[in-house]
This record gives structure tokens, sequence and C-alpha cells, in this order.
């Protein structure tokens, strides 16, 4: 368990706990080109649906030792007996629906995989487009946006390839904790930082371009 981090400016969702706020200034909202990273966010936003996430992110390490440290090809193999002991398995939340979709959608990664050259190079094809941000970046107005036009289209388009536990709002979690939008408050800490992540970032689909050209 991380020590309680000192008092400063941060998202008001990041409370106290010291878990909490070492994931909101060490991970959320920094962009995330790593597959198997992407991977097990886009699963566990889904094991997350009707929870909070503090539950998931208290589980973590355990989803991690159960999925393979979510390795796509290895979650993709998995069978019904694998599936099977997973609901035995308090560690994690033995919800079977949940458990069978980050089978399934691993073999959907897969697939992603082949036809863009990457996960990342897949998801960074919806970052929205800058005039498409809020401006007003306070806290009540950005805990009042739960799912964007981004994060519809994304959400439509990797149920049309066969993902599950895939809708709008979880969609619009995982490109917020993914770094493909900066919600960080205006008067976060980290919200600077982020914004020059985000600058410095050369897009994944850019790279999959430069990589196809003769």
């Amino acid at each position: 368990m991380p020590e309680a981090l000192p008092e400063i400016n941060r998202c008001p969702w990041a409370g106290a706990d010291p878990l909490y706020q070492h994931y909101h200034d060490a991970e959320w909202g920094r962009p995330v080109t790593d597959d198997r990273r992407l991977f097990e966010k886009i699963c566990l936003e889904g094991f997350q649906s009707g929870l909070s996430w503090i539950t998931i992110l208290r589980k973590r390490e355990r989803f991690r030792a159960v999925f393979h440290d979510f390795d796509i090809a290895r979650v993709a193999a998995m069978t019904l007996e694998d599936l099977e002991t997973l609901l035995l398995d308090p560690g994690i939340i033995r919800h079977r629906g949940k458990i069978n979709a980050t089978v399934n959608n691993a073999r959907c990664a897969l697939q992603l995989i082949e036809e863009f050259g990457s996960l990342a190079a897949y998801f960074w094809r919806f970052e929205p487009a800058p005039d498409q941000r809020p401006t007003d970046l306070s806290w009540d107005a950005l805990r009042l946006v739960a799912q964007t036009d981004a994060s519809r289209a994304l959400s439509k388009d990797l149920r049309k390839r066969g993902f599950n536990f895939v809708g709008p709002t979880t969609c619009y979690a995982f490109m917020q904790a993914m770094g493909l939008v900066n919600d960080h408050v205006h008067t976060c800490f980290c919200r600077a930082e982020v914004e020059a992540a985000r600058a410095s970032l050369v897009r994944p689909s850019l790279l999959v371009a430069r990589a196809q050209q003769p």
C-alpha cells in the first residue's frame, strides 16, 4: 500500500486513499500506447461497470495474476475450464459475463492488431479533436460528462467488432484514463504534466503509417 502523499491540489475524485492518490498522480490521464496496458484497462473498465474504480484498483494485482498480466494472446487462449476456475476466485470480481467478455475481447483484440498493426493505433483513432473538448475544466463541469460523441463512436465500433462490456460510459472512462483526453481539472497539479505528455506524443496511427511507407 503506498504511503499517504503530500497535500497538493488534485482532482477531487482522488480523495484521501493513498492507493487512489497514487493512481491519480502516476497513471490517470497520462497517454498510453502500450497494447497490453490498453487491453488491461478496457477489460478492467468492463469489470468496473456497476462498481467503483477503487474496488477494481484494490483487486488489480489479482486480476493481473489470473489473466496472465493481460497478455492478449494468452488470455485469448484461455479455456472454459479456466473460466470456471476464475468464478471461484474471491480475489477478482466473480461475474460470469465479465469474465467471459475478457477472453472474448482478447480474441477480438487480436483481430484489431492484425488489421491496424496495434491496439494503440486503433484506439488513438478515436481521440477527439481539440474543438470537441470542453472549455470549462472545473470539477462541477467535468463530473457531469459521462460520455461523449467520441466515446459513443468508440463503443459502437467495438461492439460492431464483437467486443462486450464496452458501453459509451465505459469507453469514456477508458479514454480519460489512457490519456486520449485530459480531464484533470484546471486546478490539479497533473493537468500541465499531462498536457505536456500529450503534446509530445507521436500518435500510434502515425507510426503505423510511416512503417507502411515504401
